[in-house]
């Protein structure tokens, strides 16, 4: 269907690496982290800053919903363009210059007074940023050639991080400084560079027909994937593995911090971890796995990064173990963030590899929703197991019972590797 997106072998790995569709998946790529780190890290610590209850600031968190409801949105996408840029390209600048707005105008408002109307804006700025993510998401499966999804969709991933060192560390920083609004200015301002890539870049070949209706824009990506995989039960095979990959870990990390007081480690501890060894063995991991897969593929980089990323698990199981031994802390919470950071990277790249050409925004608007139900049932699940329930008089499991556990429920999505992404197979992929 399209010469430029078939798998080519030989091509050296520093051509991969410098290349201008790398230097967009950067720009793109931090543009569509910066308003969701904001929303869910420094819009709650501000609040807090200025006296707002939990239970108010927990009620923000609903304002999220329409990340979580993207595949309703994506299909407008599909189907309409904005004058004069296309698809793709519009739809990003027009999101970019929307949120720079709202996130500066956030600092009009003052939360022990105007808590509603920092409601409506967050809601708006939640509201932008999904448009915005399904755009970004649709243009980089368009730009990049299937040998090169799996690279750039980790360096995406990575930038997606580097947005949350922005939008919360520097910016709580700087609120020590200067006055609230201007931390908001400052946030905005990093939605610059991301509007003028969008600017300069160019609008990705088309390929096929696209939508000419909208029913048709709803309707078609559904049926296409279903004929294309061979039918419901391959298909069932594949959103079953969207969901069960990633199960294990998330359900390991779902209350990770909770665990880590727990341990007795301090808060100085906590947050060294946290924020620094966490976060470089995620971006170490994303990068690593993106060159692996550049050279070994999506199927076998699945297999390899699954394994490690089960075995992570087990660190985390010996650690609730050793007890309070921050060398321990470091080195297991290292090994899990690594596995998490090479299993993601794969993962994406996987789901970029089902989608359609034609319906790139209505597909992997679903696919990564399907990706973000395990994150919405770990919690409750893993509170459950860790400590059991006095009303239906279930005894809890303990940390170290529960890693295991935890272990056990990775095995489902390997298990589903056998049908869906063969060891010396491409992955089911659009035709």
């Amino acid at each position: 269907m399209a010469e430029a997106h078939e798998r080519s072998t030989g091509a050296p790995l520093w051509k991969a690496v410098w290349n201008p569709r790398m230097l967009i998946c950067v720009f793109i790529g931090f543009s569509s982290g910066l308003p969701l780190y904001y929303l869910i890290q420094l819009i709650p610590y501000w609040l807090r800053k200025n006296d707002v209850s939990l239970t108010s600031i927990g009620l923000f968190s609903l304002l999220l919903i329409p990340y979580n409801w993207k595949f309703v949105l994506a299909p407008l996408l599909d189907r309409y363009a904005v004058p004069g840029f296309g698809r793709r390209r519009g739809w990003m600048f027009t999101s970019q210059l929307l949120l720079l707005v709202l996130i500066a105008s956030m600092g009009w408002f003052q939360p022990e007074r105007n808590l509603w109307n920092i409601g409506y804006l967050a809601l708006a700025v939640a509201f932008v940023g999904a448009i915005q993510d399904i755009a970004i998401d649709a243009y980089r499966r368009e730009l990049l050639p299937d040998n090169e999804l799996g690279l750039g969709n980790a360096i995406h991933v990575n930038a997606y991080r580097v947005a949350g060192l922005v939008s919360f560390s520097l910016a709580v920083y700087l609120s020590k400084f200067v006055d609230w609004s201007q931390v908001h200015l400052f946030v905005a301002a990093f939605m610059v560079p991301g509007a003028v890539c969008s600017l300069l870049v160019s609008e990705p070949r088309i390929y096929g027909s696209p939508p000419k209706t909208l029913r048709q824009a709803v309707v078609e990506p559904f049926k296409e994937f279903f004929q294309r995989t061979g039918g419901y039960r391959t298909a069932l095979y594949v959103l079953a593995f969207m969901l069960l990959y990633k199960f294990g870990d998330s359900l390991a990390t779902a209350l990770i911090t909770p665990f880590y007081v727990d341990m007795g480690f301090s808060a100085e501890q906590i947050a060294f971890v946290s924020k620094t060894v966490a976060l470089a063995a995620m971006i170490s991991g994303g990068l690593i796995g993106g060159l692996v897969m550049y050279r070994i593929g999506i199927n076998r980089s699945l297999w390899i990064f699954g394994v490690v990323q089960l075995a992570s698990i087990f660190g985390l199981a010996f650690l609730a173990t050793a007890g309070n031994d921050v060398w321990v802390l470091a080195w297991a919470v290292g090994f899990e963030y690594l596995g998490v950071g090479l299993g993601s990277a794969a993962f994406v790249a996987f789901m970029a590899k089902q989608s359609d050409l034609r319906f790139t925004a209505t597909q992997l608007s679903l696919f990564t929703s399907l990706m973000a139900v395990p994150r919405l049932l770990t919690g409750p699940i893993a509170g459950f197991l860790i400590e059991g329930s006095e009303s239906l008089g279930l005894a809890g499991l303990g940390y170290s019972r529960f890693f295991l556990v935890c272990a056990v429920t990775a095995i489902p999505g390997m298990l589903l590797l056998f049908k869906v992404a063969p060891w010396n197979e491409e992955p089911l992929a659009r035709h």
